[in-house]
């Protein structure tokens, strides 16, 4: 549950406090890429024997899901693929097992998100024969309608590059993108909106989008970054994300939990980084994953925003937590934010900030600070990653 709060703090001239407060609960909306499909009886299935040999690389592609198939199925993955690269309308597959043709297809569109012609395609046909498959795709834009969208793709890939120093950490690079994807895309939905057409050309996005953008991005830096499907418990509609390798573990990332402007109170995308590799054993009580395909565990802590940063508490005591949240204030900053590896900690920490008032001291604090009578400041809380959030 995420909580967003304000008020208003004033010294009047007898010194007493006024503080009014109220309460929003932010939700977020996600929609699930649906399939449906058209075809034959299926009557025979070719025997993998007869068939040549399968590539077990296209040479660009880190292909993820294309490594969990069988060889049947990595072939018709392998022709599904040349086929949607130059816009066939109909592909020939050697295969004739309906769900396994459905399985690669699948996995296709996970490993290749620069496939964005077809990501919104709800509909495609199969009519089985006896011996192959004839696959009709749907498109959403034709080779020529493609070609700038490409562009805008190529043009996401040189900012983030040049926005960062040369030879920068992995983890750097994954902030980037995380940072670049939430500050262009706004949460619309639209008939782009399961693709990275709709991040990098219109810039809105469902959660389709912005995890396909983020694997789009990341590959291009050569960083192992998985494209998840699945559900959330903050939705009805499904919900999709990233598995990031950074320096040989493996972390959750999500983009579009992390794009929550309205949490903040604040103007322009801010990012939340608590969804910037969160603590698995809390990330995955609010996400989790289909189950067709195995993904890597998710363990490491190491490159979790809070823990980097210093800002990460096992325990709650106000006079630790004042004295961090005052420096920061000294240093310039405006927001706020900690996190607690315990809920207990968490509980203690809202219940004595929040409920018992303890806050207005660090609001009286930075009132001094700048010299001002008076400040509007945000708080907000996030129940499932045990943070709280101040802003001035």
């Amino acid at each position: 549950m995420k909580k967003y709060n304000r008020g208003l703090l004033w010294v009047l001239a007898a010194g007493i406090l006024v503080f009014s407060g109220g309460c929003r609960y932010v939700e977020r909306t996600v929609t699930k890429v649906k399939e449906s499909v058209g075809a034959f009886e299926k009557e025979t299935q070719m025997p993998e024997q007869t068939q040549e040999p399968v590539a077990e690389t296209d040479g660009i592609h880190q292909e993820y899901y294309f490594k969990q198939l069988t060889m049947n199925e990595k072939r018709s993955y392998r022709q599904l693929l040349e086929g949607i690269l130059v816009f066939e309308t109909e592909i020939l597959l050697s295969d004739t097992d309906n769900d396994a043709i459905d399985k690669a297809y699948r996995a296709l569109l996970k490993d290749h998100q620069e496939l964005f012609w077809v990501h919104n395609g709800e509909t495609y046909y199969k009519t089985i024969n006896k011996s192959d498959t004839i696959f009709t795709p749907t498109y959403g834009y034709t080779r020529e309608e493609a070609a700038p969208v490409e562009e805008s793709l190529e043009q996401a890939y040189q900012q983030v590059l040049h926005a960062l120093p040369e030879n920068a950490p992995a983890y750097d690079v994954v902030r980037s993108v995380y940072d670049y994807v939430i500050g262009c895309t706004e949460y619309v939905m639209n008939e782009n909106d399961q693709n990275i057409a709709g991040v990098f050309s219109m810039g809105q996005a469902v959660c389709a989008g912005y995890a396909g953008a983020v694997q789009y991005l990341l590959e291009r830096f050569d960083i192992e970054s998985i494209y998840v499907s699945g559900e959330t418990k903050m939705s009805s509609e499904g919900h999709a994300w990233n598995i990031v390798n950074i320096d040989g573990n493996y972390y959750y990332v999500d983009a579009t939990n992390g794009d929550q402007p309205g949490l903040l109170g604040l103007e322009g995308a801010v990012p939340l980084y608590d969804y910037l590799a969160p603590f698995p054993n809390e990330y995955s009580q609010i996400c989790w994953p289909d189950e067709e395909f195995a993904l890597p565990v998710c363990s490491a802590v190491d490159y979790n925003y809070y823990v980097l940063n210093g800002n990460c508490f096992s325990s709650y005591e106000w006079g630790t937590l004042y004295n961090y949240f005052t420096a920061q204030l000294s240093q310039g900053a405006h927001l706020l934010r900690v996190k607690f590896t315990d809920p207990a900690s968490y509980q203690a920490a809202y219940t004595d900030m929040i409920e018992n008032g303890r806050i207005e001291e660090l609001v009286r604090y930075y009132m001094n600070l700048q010299g001002i009578p008076q400040v509007e400041y945000h708080y907000s809380n996030m129940d499932d990653l045990l943070t709280l959030y101040v802003m001035l």
